[in-house]
């Protein structure tokens, strides 16, 4: 067992000192400090070139991934374990009153002890077992313990058998820009060095599944996450003749209702699944007050996939919108037969029928009737709309299909469905190849070693619940899976573009050993001490161990 408490905790505060906010000067700052840190290891003294500050590929920030790697001397071997994890933290707006203590963990703990907290917290805070600050858990402690490997390895390159290389990468928490990047130089140290990467492993936060959890778990590959998106027109009318056109929002108050905590959208697999789709945005498209019904309306909604590819995905709730749309107008059409039976105006049957298009269906009936005509405009538009830095990629998506719809023949009302964010790709490790046999063959033996050494249990499970850069270094889907994202994303190729044969080129392996605690992204956010600074680095390197050394 390494003896590694003190090294981790001392690492751990250092990098939570560090404001490390996504999309802020910090994520510069905390690299440059990560860097200069490994600079002043003796090992990379000497070996200057085996640290690489890489800046991100096609980012609108400056921010910068560390790479960095130890060749072990027991016995030559390309055999490489890749371990990972991510700098930036979310933000801390809501420590309120105390936020400029919040990446301060000795000075918020005392802090914390003048406020009201839930019992839970307080208990934690009082017992001297926790560590309260941003990034504690999501995942300053996790890099720390990846670090105190790094160094760890870099003074007994003569008990390391093969490669151990550690990348630490910014942006998570938004775009995965940082991760995206270091593909690149992931496989530009595979041709040079002649790396074989045979596993990686993350370490992200883990915290109790439900009320009373007591496990710790590891997971074997991770959820999968999409962002469904859709586009509502109505039929526009003046408030004081409601019943003459339809109101978006009323279709897209439908569509929520159906999608949002549907048991039937949730997708299991190996006996784990995910948790339902719920609702991110629901808005309408009105830049201002009128007294006329909307145009139209935007809703996107988070969606968990394990199984599942992003082209069944976009059925099933192509399915699912036509019956809320149906709904909708069987609703609408009820309530205004009880207000003309009502007022003694006369009905009038309703002319719209449920109509539901994805954005590829609707692109290319656009393309075979308008052409190059409708081609060239819609660059055009693209490319200037580019110009606002405001629009985040979910928004410029709405947009384009927004000036996408104003080309439409028939612009009776409609439901367009599309995807308008990043797909962080599900992974699957259940041992179909070599590299995954021998990945589940080492982690159940280091657990199997380290479990008399911790009284709480450490569990596996197959897919990681949370978002994480763990869903860019390999791949399951398949080519039409892949297909289904970039065709039905109207930003794609301008605002947002994944390069998905960089991960195709890597496809390793990857499993999660990671800090343990509560409340990441929220004010109490804590890790366990025990745990975190001493189980982590010892699973984690058991595991290493164990996967070099196999034949």
């Amino acid at each position: 067992m390494l003896h590694c408490r003190d090294d981790v905790l001392f690492l751990t505060k250092q990098l939570v000192n560090i404001e490390s906010i996504v999309n802020s000067d910090g994520e510069k700052e905390i690299s440059q400090a990560i860097y200069m840190l490994l600079s002043s290891f003796p090992y990379f003294i000497e070996k200057p070139k085996q640290i690489i500050k890489q800046q991100t590929i096609a980012d609108e920030q400056e921010r910068y991934n560390i790479l960095a790697f130890v060749k072990g001397t027991k016995n030559k071997s390309d055999k490489t374990v890749i371990l990972m994890g991510h700098m930036d933290t979310v933000g801390i707006d809501d420590y309120n009153h105390l936020k400029d203590k919040a990446c301060q963990p000795a000075e918020l703990m005392e802090a914390l002890k003048q406020e009201k907290l839930p019992a839970a917290v307080e208990d934690h805070l009082n017992s001297g077992d926790y560590l309260f600050g941003r990034g504690v858990l999501d995942m300053k402690s996790g890099v720390a313990s990846h670090l105190y490997l790094l160094k760890y390895y870099s003074e007994h390159p003569e008990e390391l058998e093969g490669n151990l290389l550690v990348v630490i990468e910014c942006d998570e928490e938004d775009g995965s820009h940082g991760i995206l990047s270091a593909l690149k130089e992931l496989k530009h140290l595979k041709e040079e060095h002649g790396f074989d990467y045979t596993a990686a492993i993350n370490a992200d936060f883990v915290s109790p599944r439900y009320e009373g959890d007591e496990n710790r778990y590891i997971y074997k590959g991770t959820v999968g996450k999409l962002l469904p998106s859709f586009f509502i027109t109505g039929a526009e009318t003046h408030v004081g003749s409601c019943f003459e056109g339809i109101d978006p929002n009323f279709i897209a108050a439908e569509l929520t209702k159906q999608i949002s905590y549907n048991p039937d959208l949730c997708n299991e697999a190996f006996g784990e699944t995910t948790v339902p789709p719920v609702s991110l945005k629901q808005t309408d498209l009105k830049p201002t007050y009128t007294v006329q019904t909307a145009l139209s309306a935007y809703v996107y909604y988070n969606f968990f996939i394990h199984s599942w590819s992003p082209k069944e995905v976009l059925e099933k709730l192509k399915d699912q919108a036509e019956i809320a749309f149906t709904n909708a107008l069987t609703e609408f059409n009820k309530k205004y037969k009880q207000f003309s039976l009502a007022s003694g105006q006369p009905y009038m049957d309703i002319p719209w029928k449920a109509r539901v298009l994805t954005y590829e269906e609707m692109n290319q009936l656009l393309i075979e009737e308008n052409g190059t005509d409708y081609i060239d405009h819609m660059t055009q538009f693209k490319e200037q709309l580019l110009l606002d830095k405001e629009l985040d990629t979910r928004m410029y998506a709405a947009r384009v299909v927004e000036e996408a719809w104003k080309w439409m023949g028939d612009r009776s009302p409609a439901i367009i469905l599309f995807y308008s964010s990043l797909y962080s790709p599900r992974i699957e490790v259940t041992g179909k190849d070599e590299k995954e046999e021998n990945l589940i063959a080492s982690l159940e033996q280091a657990i199997s070693d380290i479990q008399p050494h911790y009284e709480y249990p450490i569990a596996t499970k197959n897919f990681f619940p949370y978002i994480s850069d763990m869903s860019f270094v390999a791949l399951s889907d398949d080519e039409a899976g892949i297909q289904a994202v970039s065709s039905n994303n109207p930003s794609w190729g301008t605002k947002h573009y994944v390069n998905y044969q960089d991960i195709r080129d890597i496809n390793v392996p990857v499993i999660n050993i990671g800090p343990y605690g509560f409340d990441a992204h929220k004010q109490f956010e804590r890790m366990e001490l025990k745990y975190s600074l001493e189980v982590v680095p010892n699973l984690t390197n058991n595991v290493i161990q164990n996967l070099l050394s196999k034949a």
